[in-house]
């Protein structure tokens, strides 16, 4: 009975554990976009219409595999996966429209 207590509370530990380790999600997420061979696998939140085009072509003429992420942070920070390449992720930065989120208002 003792062994049984003891292997279910390591059990409980190791869940707790593998949720903190794996089960962390990026707060305060404005917009993300998931490219697979150059191509918009899945996507999510508002993507301005504009960047949302300009980072199709991006990622088309590179075949990126990467993930793009806005976080509503104080300003707005454009997070790109290493995996797309610094040339690529440049061109992506520069394409994000900062203007755009300058002037919104902060959270409560």
């Amino acid at each position: 009975m003792a062994n049984l207590i003891k292997l279910l509370a390591l059990a409980a530990i190791l869940w707790a554990i593998y949720k903190l380790v794996f089960g962390r999600k990026p707060k305060n997420i404005i917009f993300e976009m998931h490219f697979k061979n150059g191509h918009l696998q899945q996507h999510s939140g508002k993507i301005p219409e504009r960047f949302a085009k300009e980072c199709r072509a991006i990622a088309k003429k590179g075949k990126l595999n990467c993930v793009v992420r806005a976080q509503d942070l104080q300003p707005v920070k454009l997070h790109v996966s290493p995996s797309a390449g610094a040339k690529y992720a440049e061109q992506i930065h520069a394409a994000f429209p900062h203007q755009q989120y300058q002037n919104s208002p902060a959270k409560a």
